[in-house]
Protein backbone atom coordinates (compact mmCIF):
# COMPACT_ATOMS: atom_id res chain seq x y z
CA UNK A 1 0.00 0.00 0.00
CA UNK A 2 1.13 3.60 0.02
CA UNK A 3 2.32 4.97 2.46
CA UNK A 4 0.05 7.47 4.00
CA UNK A 5 2.29 8.50 6.73
CA UNK A 6 5.03 10.22 4.13
CA UNK A 7 4.61 13.28 2.51
CA UNK A 8 2.60 12.36 -1.22
CA UNK A 9 5.19 12.07 -4.02
CA UNK A 10 5.24 14.24 -7.08
CA UNK A 11 5.00 12.42 -10.09
CA UNK A 12 8.53 12.14 -11.61
CA UNK A 13 8.66 12.41 -15.24
CA UNK A 14 11.51 10.56 -16.94
CA UNK A 15 10.77 7.42 -19.89
CA UNK A 16 10.28 5.96 -23.32
CA UNK A 17 11.49 3.40 -24.52
CA UNK A 18 11.26 -0.21 -25.96
CA UNK A 19 9.37 -3.06 -23.54
CA UNK A 20 11.53 -5.91 -22.62
CA UNK A 21 11.46 -8.99 -21.61
CA UNK A 22 13.47 -10.26 -17.86
CA UNK A 23 15.70 -13.47 -18.96
CA UNK A 24 15.91 -16.31 -16.18
CA UNK A 25 19.47 -16.99 -14.50
CA UNK A 26 20.64 -20.48 -13.63
CA UNK A 27 23.33 -21.59 -11.43
CA UNK A 28 25.12 -24.51 -12.56
CA UNK A 29 25.51 -27.65 -9.70
CA UNK A 30 29.16 -29.04 -10.38
CA UNK A 31 29.07 -33.29 -10.28
CA UNK A 32 31.90 -33.13 -8.47
CA UNK A 33 31.14 -31.26 -5.48
CA UNK A 34 27.55 -32.31 -2.79
CA UNK A 35 24.65 -29.92 -3.94
CA UNK A 36 24.20 -27.30 -1.57
CA UNK A 37 21.01 -27.97 0.93
CA UNK A 38 17.77 -27.26 -0.45
CA UNK A 39 17.13 -24.10 1.43
CA UNK A 40 20.02 -22.25 -0.56
CA UNK A 41 19.86 -24.17 -3.64
CA UNK A 42 17.56 -21.54 -5.62
CA UNK A 43 17.67 -18.47 -3.51
CA UNK A 44 15.03 -15.83 -4.30
CA UNK A 45 16.94 -12.99 -6.20
CA UNK A 46 16.67 -9.56 -4.75
CA UNK A 47 13.30 -7.25 -6.28
CA UNK A 48 14.70 -4.07 -6.83
CA UNK A 49 13.02 -1.39 -8.57
CA UNK A 50 15.17 1.15 -10.46
CA UNK A 51 13.41 5.06 -11.36
CA UNK A 52 15.51 6.42 -13.46
CA UNK A 53 16.73 5.89 -16.63
CA UNK A 54 19.33 8.68 -16.84
CA UNK A 55 22.97 7.50 -16.37
CA UNK A 56 23.02 7.43 -12.37
CA UNK A 57 19.95 4.87 -12.61
CA UNK A 58 21.28 2.57 -15.72
CA UNK A 59 24.26 2.15 -14.12
CA UNK A 60 23.01 1.47 -10.64
CA UNK A 61 20.64 -1.22 -12.83
CA UNK A 62 23.31 -2.63 -14.78
CA UNK A 63 25.76 -3.46 -11.60
CA UNK A 64 22.39 -4.65 -9.35
CA UNK A 65 21.52 -7.43 -12.26
CA UNK A 66 25.31 -7.94 -12.83
CA UNK A 67 25.39 -9.38 -8.85
CA UNK A 68 22.01 -11.19 -9.45
CA UNK A 69 19.44 -8.85 -8.41
CA UNK A 70 16.06 -9.31 -10.41
CA UNK A 71 16.26 -5.48 -11.84
CA UNK A 72 13.12 -3.75 -13.35
CA UNK A 73 14.30 -0.03 -14.48
CA UNK A 74 11.05 2.53 -14.69
CA UNK A 75 11.22 5.03 -16.59
CA UNK A 76 9.16 7.86 -17.77
CA UNK A 77 10.55 9.90 -20.83
CA UNK A 78 13.64 8.18 -22.84
CA UNK A 79 16.86 7.04 -21.74
CA UNK A 80 19.21 9.50 -21.02
CA UNK A 81 17.05 11.99 -22.61
CA UNK A 82 18.56 14.92 -20.63
CA UNK A 83 21.63 15.24 -18.88
CA UNK A 84 22.68 12.37 -20.06
CA UNK A 85 22.03 12.44 -22.92
CA UNK A 86 23.32 15.97 -24.03
CA UNK A 87 26.22 16.37 -21.63
CA UNK A 88 29.85 16.80 -22.68
CA UNK A 89 30.70 13.21 -21.35
CA UNK A 90 34.23 14.33 -19.93
CA UNK A 91 36.16 12.24 -17.54
CA UNK A 92 38.93 12.99 -15.10
CA UNK A 93 41.00 10.69 -13.11
CA UNK A 94 42.11 13.57 -10.53
CA UNK A 95 39.97 16.28 -10.78
CA UNK A 96 38.14 15.89 -7.40
CA UNK A 97 41.51 15.25 -5.33
CA UNK A 98 41.05 16.56 -1.96
CA UNK A 99 37.29 16.90 -2.03
CA UNK A 100 34.49 14.87 -0.85
CA UNK A 101 34.53 13.52 -4.43
CA UNK A 102 37.60 12.68 -4.66
CA UNK A 103 37.69 8.28 -4.17
CA UNK A 104 34.33 8.31 -6.12
CA UNK A 105 35.98 10.07 -9.38
CA UNK A 106 38.92 8.19 -9.21
CA UNK A 107 36.89 4.80 -8.67
CA UNK A 108 34.74 5.89 -11.56
CA UNK A 109 37.10 6.95 -13.94
CA UNK A 110 38.99 3.33 -13.66
CA UNK A 111 35.84 1.64 -14.19
CA UNK A 112 35.40 3.42 -17.32
CA UNK A 113 38.08 2.32 -18.87
CA UNK A 114 37.15 -1.39 -17.79
CA UNK A 115 33.68 -0.97 -19.08
CA UNK A 116 35.26 0.62 -22.40
CA UNK A 117 37.10 -2.76 -22.53
CA UNK A 118 34.32 -5.18 -21.53
CA UNK A 119 31.64 -3.49 -24.01
CA UNK A 120 34.21 -1.96 -26.94
CA UNK A 121 33.77 1.35 -25.66
CA UNK A 122 35.98 2.63 -28.30
CA UNK A 123 33.53 1.34 -31.11
CA UNK A 124 29.41 1.64 -28.91
CA UNK A 125 30.15 4.98 -27.30
CA UNK A 126 33.55 6.99 -28.90
CA UNK A 127 35.55 6.00 -25.80
CA UNK A 128 38.68 7.41 -25.90
CA UNK A 129 41.87 9.06 -24.09
CA UNK A 130 42.24 13.02 -24.11
CA UNK A 131 45.02 15.66 -23.95
CA UNK A 132 42.80 18.59 -22.00
CA UNK A 133 44.26 22.07 -22.50
CA UNK A 134 43.44 25.44 -21.07
CA UNK A 135 43.72 28.31 -22.30
CA UNK A 136 42.43 32.30 -22.98
CA UNK A 137 40.57 33.45 -25.83
CA UNK A 138 39.84 37.13 -26.34
CA UNK A 139 36.49 37.41 -28.78
CA UNK A 140 37.89 40.97 -30.13
CA UNK A 141 41.58 39.66 -30.44
CA UNK A 142 43.59 38.44 -33.55
CA UNK A 143 46.13 35.93 -33.92
CA UNK A 144 48.83 36.14 -36.56
CA UNK A 145 50.60 33.09 -37.68
CA UNK A 146 54.08 34.08 -36.39
CA UNK A 147 52.57 34.48 -32.62
CA UNK A 148 50.89 31.31 -32.66
CA UNK A 149 51.35 29.01 -29.13
CA UNK A 150 53.70 26.77 -29.59
CA UNK A 151 52.11 23.20 -29.03
CA UNK A 152 48.90 24.66 -29.66
CA UNK A 153 46.43 22.29 -31.94
CA UNK A 154 46.29 23.21 -35.31
CA UNK A 155 43.02 24.00 -35.72
CA UNK A 156 42.53 26.22 -32.61
CA UNK A 157 43.82 29.30 -35.18
CA UNK A 158 41.87 32.01 -32.97
CA UNK A 159 43.54 34.69 -30.52
CA UNK A 160 44.22 32.09 -27.85
CA UNK A 161 47.30 32.83 -25.02
CA UNK A 162 48.03 31.52 -21.64
CA UNK A 163 48.19 27.49 -22.92
CA UNK A 164 48.98 24.93 -20.51
CA UNK A 165 47.90 20.87 -19.99
CA UNK A 166 45.76 20.25 -17.24
CA UNK A 167 45.47 16.54 -18.12
CA UNK A 168 47.01 13.87 -19.78
CA UNK A 169 46.19 11.04 -21.90
CA UNK A 170 46.01 9.15 -18.65
CA UNK A 171 43.90 11.43 -16.49
CA UNK A 172 41.33 12.50 -18.66
CA UNK A 173 39.05 10.58 -21.33
CA UNK A 174 35.26 11.21 -23.15
CA UNK A 175 32.51 9.07 -23.57
CA UNK A 176 29.92 10.07 -25.87
CA UNK A 177 27.18 9.78 -22.54
CA UNK A 178 23.91 9.29 -24.38
CA UNK A 179 25.72 6.25 -26.41
CA UNK A 180 27.06 5.04 -23.02
CA UNK A 181 24.33 5.16 -21.38
CA UNK A 182 22.24 3.22 -23.82
CA UNK A 183 25.08 0.77 -24.81
CA UNK A 184 25.30 -0.19 -20.73
CA UNK A 185 21.34 -0.61 -20.92
CA UNK A 186 20.96 -3.04 -23.66
CA UNK A 187 23.73 -4.79 -22.26
CA UNK A 188 21.83 -4.74 -18.75
CA UNK A 189 18.87 -5.93 -20.70
CA UNK A 190 20.40 -8.57 -22.76
CA UNK A 191 22.96 -10.31 -21.27
CA UNK A 192 21.46 -9.92 -17.50
CA UNK A 193 18.10 -9.85 -17.71
CA UNK A 194 16.90 -6.39 -16.73
CA UNK A 195 13.54 -5.24 -17.42
CA UNK A 196 12.52 -1.96 -18.55
CA UNK A 197 8.92 -0.51 -17.86
CA UNK A 198 7.44 2.39 -19.40
CA UNK A 199 5.46 4.31 -16.87
CA UNK A 200 5.32 7.64 -14.49
CA UNK A 201 5.84 6.76 -11.04
CA UNK A 202 3.05 7.66 -8.62
CA UNK A 203 4.44 6.93 -5.35
CA UNK A 204 6.78 4.16 -3.50
CA UNK A 205 5.04 1.60 -1.42
CA UNK A 206 5.96 1.49 2.14
CA UNK A 207 4.21 -1.20 4.71
CA UNK A 208 5.62 -1.44 8.82
CA UNK A 209 8.58 1.26 7.78
CA UNK A 210 9.58 -1.07 4.32
CA UNK A 211 10.09 -0.25 1.24
CA UNK A 212 7.37 -3.17 -0.66
CA UNK A 213 6.62 -1.48 -4.19
CA UNK A 214 6.47 0.68 -6.54
CA UNK A 215 3.17 2.52 -7.93
CA UNK A 216 2.65 3.51 -11.26
CA UNK A 217 0.11 6.42 -12.09
CA UNK A 218 -2.31 4.14 -13.46
CA UNK A 219 -2.35 1.62 -10.54
CA UNK A 220 -0.08 -0.85 -11.77
CA UNK A 221 1.85 -1.49 -8.96
CA UNK A 222 5.45 -3.42 -9.11
CA UNK A 223 6.53 -5.29 -5.91
CA UNK A 224 9.97 -4.71 -4.57
CA UNK A 225 12.58 -5.68 -1.83
CA UNK A 226 14.10 -2.21 -2.93
CA UNK A 227 13.32 0.69 -4.41
CA UNK A 228 16.53 3.21 -6.24
CA UNK A 229 15.26 6.72 -6.63
CA UNK A 230 17.64 7.88 -9.40
CA UNK A 231 15.56 10.91 -10.74
CA UNK A 232 18.48 13.55 -11.02
CA UNK A 233 16.80 17.62 -11.11
CA UNK A 234 13.26 15.89 -10.81
CA UNK A 235 14.24 14.51 -7.55
CA UNK A 236 13.50 17.98 -5.89
CA UNK A 237 9.55 17.06 -7.10
CA UNK A 238 9.15 14.07 -5.55
CA UNK A 239 7.77 14.44 -2.20
CA UNK A 240 9.69 11.48 0.22
CA UNK A 241 13.01 13.10 -1.35
CA UNK A 242 12.37 16.62 -1.61
CA UNK A 243 10.79 16.73 2.14
CA UNK A 244 14.78 15.69 3.13
CA UNK A 245 17.14 17.78 1.34
CA UNK A 246 17.02 20.27 -1.50
CA UNK A 247 18.02 19.03 -5.44
CA UNK A 248 17.53 21.94 -7.68
CA UNK A 249 18.57 22.04 -11.64
CA UNK A 250 21.69 24.48 -13.13
CA UNK A 251 20.43 24.81 -16.76
CA UNK A 252 23.42 24.12 -19.39
CA UNK A 253 23.59 25.32 -22.82
CA UNK A 254 25.57 23.17 -25.77
CA UNK A 255 25.72 23.06 -29.10
CA UNK A 256 26.90 20.52 -31.41
CA UNK A 257 28.50 20.89 -34.62
CA UNK A 258 30.05 18.88 -37.74
CA UNK A 259 32.69 20.64 -39.42
CA UNK A 260 33.66 19.90 -43.02
CA UNK A 261 37.01 18.93 -42.40
CA UNK A 262 36.45 16.75 -39.04
CA UNK A 263 40.11 15.01 -39.54
CA UNK A 264 41.66 18.36 -38.96
CA UNK A 265 39.96 18.23 -35.39
CA UNK A 266 42.56 16.71 -32.94
CA UNK A 267 41.58 14.89 -29.72
CA UNK A 268 42.09 18.11 -27.53
CA UNK A 269 39.30 19.30 -24.94
CA UNK A 270 39.89 22.54 -24.25
CA UNK A 271 38.77 24.48 -21.32
CA UNK A 272 38.69 28.04 -21.88
CA UNK A 273 39.32 31.53 -20.13
CA UNK A 274 37.10 33.33 -22.84
CA UNK A 275 36.40 37.15 -22.63
CA UNK A 276 33.59 38.50 -24.82
CA UNK A 277 34.30 41.38 -27.00
CA UNK A 278 31.77 43.92 -25.06
CA UNK A 279 33.72 43.28 -21.94
CA UNK A 280 32.93 41.70 -18.71
CA UNK A 281 34.27 38.85 -16.91
CA UNK A 282 35.40 35.83 -18.63
CA UNK A 283 32.88 33.00 -19.16
CA UNK A 284 34.29 29.45 -18.80
CA UNK A 285 32.88 27.53 -22.06
CA UNK A 286 34.30 23.93 -22.87
CA UNK A 287 35.20 22.77 -26.39
CA UNK A 288 35.03 18.70 -26.87
CA UNK A 289 35.61 17.27 -30.38
CA UNK A 290 34.71 13.45 -30.33
CA UNK A 291 36.03 10.67 -32.30
CA UNK A 292 32.52 11.10 -34.42
CA UNK A 293 34.05 14.50 -36.15
CA UNK A 294 31.41 16.18 -34.12
CA UNK A 295 32.54 19.12 -31.89
CA UNK A 296 30.63 19.71 -28.86
CA UNK A 297 30.20 22.96 -27.23
CA UNK A 298 28.77 23.87 -24.04
CA UNK A 299 28.68 26.57 -21.07
CA UNK A 300 26.17 29.08 -20.01
CA UNK A 301 24.60 27.82 -16.96
CA UNK A 302 22.27 29.46 -14.94
CA UNK A 303 19.91 28.14 -12.22
CA UNK A 304 15.92 27.97 -13.35
CA UNK A 305 12.99 26.10 -12.69
CA UNK A 306 13.00 22.52 -13.16
CA UNK A 307 9.87 22.06 -15.67
CA UNK A 308 7.61 18.63 -15.48
CA UNK A 309 8.86 16.77 -18.34
CA UNK A 310 12.15 16.32 -19.89
CA UNK A 311 10.68 17.72 -23.17
CA UNK A 312 9.94 20.45 -22.15
CA UNK A 313 13.24 21.81 -21.23
CA UNK A 314 13.61 25.23 -23.33
CA UNK A 315 17.08 27.28 -24.46
CA UNK A 316 18.45 30.68 -24.13
CA UNK A 317 18.38 31.49 -27.52
CA UNK A 318 21.11 34.44 -26.07
CA UNK A 319 22.95 31.90 -24.52
CA UNK A 320 23.42 29.61 -27.73
CA UNK A 321 24.30 32.33 -29.70
CA UNK A 322 27.31 33.19 -27.36
CA UNK A 323 28.07 29.58 -27.97
CA UNK A 324 28.17 29.78 -31.65
CA UNK A 325 30.30 33.33 -31.62
CA UNK A 326 32.84 30.85 -28.88
CA UNK A 327 32.75 28.40 -31.64
CA UNK A 328 34.07 30.83 -34.46
CA UNK A 329 36.22 32.62 -32.15
CA UNK A 330 37.98 29.42 -31.24
CA UNK A 331 38.38 27.94 -35.05
CA UNK A 332 38.10 28.81 -38.50
CA UNK A 333 37.04 25.08 -38.69
CA UNK A 334 33.98 25.78 -37.20
CA UNK A 335 32.45 29.14 -38.15
CA UNK A 336 29.01 29.43 -40.05
CA UNK A 337 29.49 27.82 -43.34
CA UNK A 338 32.62 25.70 -42.45
CA UNK A 339 30.63 23.72 -40.02
CA UNK A 340 26.93 22.57 -39.92
CA UNK A 341 25.17 22.70 -36.54
CA UNK A 342 23.60 19.60 -36.03
CA UNK A 343 21.93 20.73 -32.44
CA UNK A 344 21.30 23.64 -29.84
CA UNK A 345 20.18 22.38 -26.41
CA UNK A 346 19.84 22.91 -22.79
CA UNK A 347 20.03 20.12 -19.99
CA UNK A 348 19.75 20.64 -16.22
CA UNK A 349 22.75 19.30 -13.77
CA UNK A 350 20.88 18.09 -10.56
CA UNK A 351 22.90 19.88 -7.84
CA UNK A 352 22.70 19.84 -4.13
CA UNK A 353 23.16 22.38 -1.38
CA UNK A 354 26.66 21.28 0.27
CA UNK A 355 27.66 20.44 -3.65
CA UNK A 356 28.23 16.39 -2.70
CA UNK A 357 25.80 14.09 -4.16
CA UNK A 358 23.03 12.22 -1.94
CA UNK A 359 23.78 8.26 -2.52
CA UNK A 360 22.67 5.77 0.55
CA UNK A 361 19.58 4.54 2.10
CA UNK A 362 16.64 7.05 3.37
CA UNK A 363 16.53 7.29 7.03
CA UNK A 364 13.51 5.50 8.48
CA UNK A 365 12.14 3.84 5.14
CA UNK A 366 14.05 0.51 4.93
CA UNK A 367 14.78 -0.25 1.51
CA UNK A 368 14.60 3.04 -0.16
CA UNK A 369 17.54 4.32 -1.57
CA UNK A 370 18.39 7.57 -3.47
CA UNK A 371 21.11 8.29 -5.76
CA UNK A 372 21.39 12.27 -6.74
CA UNK A 373 22.74 15.49 -7.16
CA UNK A 374 25.96 14.42 -9.25
CA UNK A 375 26.43 17.94 -10.49
CA UNK A 376 28.53 18.35 -13.41
CA UNK A 377 30.42 15.33 -13.12
CA UNK A 378 27.28 12.43 -13.35
CA UNK A 379 28.82 11.19 -16.65
CA UNK A 380 31.60 10.25 -14.88
CA UNK A 381 30.55 9.06 -11.58
CA UNK A 382 28.29 7.04 -13.04
CA UNK A 383 29.82 3.69 -12.92
CA UNK A 384 31.28 3.98 -9.17
CA UNK A 385 27.73 5.65 -7.97
CA UNK A 386 25.87 2.45 -9.64
CA UNK A 387 28.53 -0.50 -7.98
CA UNK A 388 28.38 1.20 -4.40
CA UNK A 389 24.62 1.31 -4.83
CA UNK A 390 24.76 -2.78 -6.00
CA UNK A 391 27.06 -3.88 -3.28
CA UNK A 392 24.91 -1.57 -0.35
CA UNK A 393 21.85 -3.44 -1.57
CA UNK A 394 22.59 -6.95 -2.42
CA UNK A 395 25.64 -7.38 0.45
CA UNK A 396 24.92 -4.63 2.84
CA UNK A 397 27.49 -2.34 1.90
CA UNK A 398 29.96 -0.61 -0.46
CA UNK A 399 33.61 -1.44 -0.25
CA UNK A 400 34.17 0.42 -3.77
CA UNK A 401 33.85 3.26 -2.57
CA UNK A 402 33.00 4.63 1.38
CA UNK A 403 29.16 5.66 0.66
CA UNK A 404 29.38 7.21 4.17
CA UNK A 405 29.35 11.27 3.08
CA UNK A 406 27.27 10.76 0.87
CA UNK A 407 24.93 9.26 2.90
CA UNK A 408 21.30 11.05 2.76
CA UNK A 409 21.51 11.09 6.66
CA UNK A 410 23.43 14.16 6.69
CA UNK A 411 20.84 16.23 6.68
CA UNK A 412 18.46 14.82 9.25
CA UNK A 413 17.67 17.52 11.65
CA UNK A 414 17.96 20.29 8.99
CA UNK A 415 15.03 19.32 7.05
CA UNK A 416 13.75 22.15 5.09
CA UNK A 417 10.47 24.07 6.18
CA UNK A 418 8.00 24.78 4.58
Amino acid sequence: MLATSLPSPTTVTLSSLLQTFKKTKTTPVHCSSPPPPPSSMDPQPKRVAVCGGGVIGVCTAYFLAKKGAAVTLIEKSSVACAASGKSGGFLALDWCDGGPLSSLARASFNLHRSLAEELNGTESYGYRPLTTLSLTVTESGKQSQSSRIQNLPSWVDGPARDLRAIGSTETTAQVHPQMFTKTLLSKAVEKYGVEVVIGKVDGVGVEGGRVDSVVLEGGRVIESDSVVLALGPWSGKFGMLSSLFRVYGLRAHSIVLEPKEPDAITPHALFLSYYPAQGGKPMDPEVYPRPSGEVYLCGMSSEVEVPEDPEQIVSDPESLEVLKRVASTVSSHLVEGEARLKAEQACFLPCTDDSVPVIGEIPEVKGCYVATGHNCWGILNGPATGAAMAELIVDGQSTIVDLDRFSPARFVGRRRKG
